[in-house]
């Protein structure tokens, strides 16, 4: 039985413990997550062991990145599953700060991205969030020093922001994209899949369908605007509300208009009932 990981809780904690691996001159990758964690997180922390001696996941459900009207109480929290499969992997330390360290009294700085934090698809929808998302990952960089630190494809213009940001503020740690993680039946594997009903599971597959549709006329030929929209139908006939269903440059997230214009992405978020789920996929 692997042992469990050291559980650190504040910053001082932290940096003792990632202060001692440094010693045994150890590399350190960073796996950020907010728990109610599946085989794709899984796969991100395989993938940290790759790329760093050690590991540390942060388990922290970060309020600033969800508005009023969503779900933050209601975020899925599996606090012992969680710790059982970081333990299976071997992960050396677990960050897990309240509210309270994160975000102590008087607490006042923000970061404030551009770039791809403004083109047009989930700040467009949620304009809060990457605010939340690049102050908290600004505060868990510095607070682990890590050498890398490993996201999911899955949430792709997070990944995009958090590149960004990490290169302008010189923020020295290598962020590294992982794969989206998969069931059998093409659905991303995301923590709000728990709120789906069985109809619903069974609905959501459509959206890798509708991608995989529209990436395979655009790679056969067929012009851009009718493809997408192809794809678009698909999602919305099936009963989604279609928040976006769109094709960006892949490193700019920029709109383009022919497939010469670089490597391409598609990228989606719909509701299905009460969930939204989002996905995307290389053209």
């Amino acid at each position: 039985m692997s042992p469990s990981p050291l559980i650190t809780r504040t910053v001082p904690a932290l940096r003792r413990a990632v202060d001692n691996l440094r010693k045994r001159k150890a590399t350190v990758a960073l796996v950020p997550t907010m728990g109610a964690l599946h085989d794709g997180h899984v796969s991100l922390v395989r993938l940290a062991k790759r790329r760093a001696s050690r590991v540390v996941v942060s388990i922290f459900v970060n309020p600033t990145q969800f508005s009023p009207s969503e779900d933050f109480g209601a975020y899925p929290r599996t606090w012992k599953s969680d710790i059982a499969k970081l333990a299976a992997e071997d992960v050396d330390i677990v960050w897990h700060p309240g509210v309270e360290a994160m975000y102590p009294e008087g607490f006042a700085t923000r970061i404030v991205p551009e770039g791809p934090a403004l083109a047009g698809l989930e700040d467009r929808f949620r304009p809060h969030f990457f605010g939340g998302v690049a102050t908290v990952v600004g505060k868990l960089f510095t607070q682990c020093r890590p050498d890398v630190a490993i996201f999911g494809e899955k949430d792709f213009q997070q990944l995009r922001v958090v590149t960004q940001m990490t290169r302008d503020l010189d923020l020295g740690v290598k962020v590294i994209g992982s794969r989206t993680v998969r069931e059998r039946d093409g659905l991303a594997m995301s923590s709000r899949n728990v709120y789906l009903s069985p109809t619903e599971r069974q609905t959501a597959t459509v959206l890798y369908r509708a991608m995989t549709d529209s990436a395979g006329r655009i790679r056969a030929g067929e012009a851009i605007a009718s493809a997408m929209a192809r794809g678009a139908e698909m999602v919305a006939t099936a009963g989604f509300a279609l928040d976006y269903f769109e094709l960006r440059h892949a490193e700019t997230l920029a709109p383009v208009t022919s497939r010469k214009d670089g490597p391409l992405r598609i990228l989606v978020a719909a509701r299905l009932g009460t969930t939204r789920l989002i996905d995307n996929i290389a053209v």
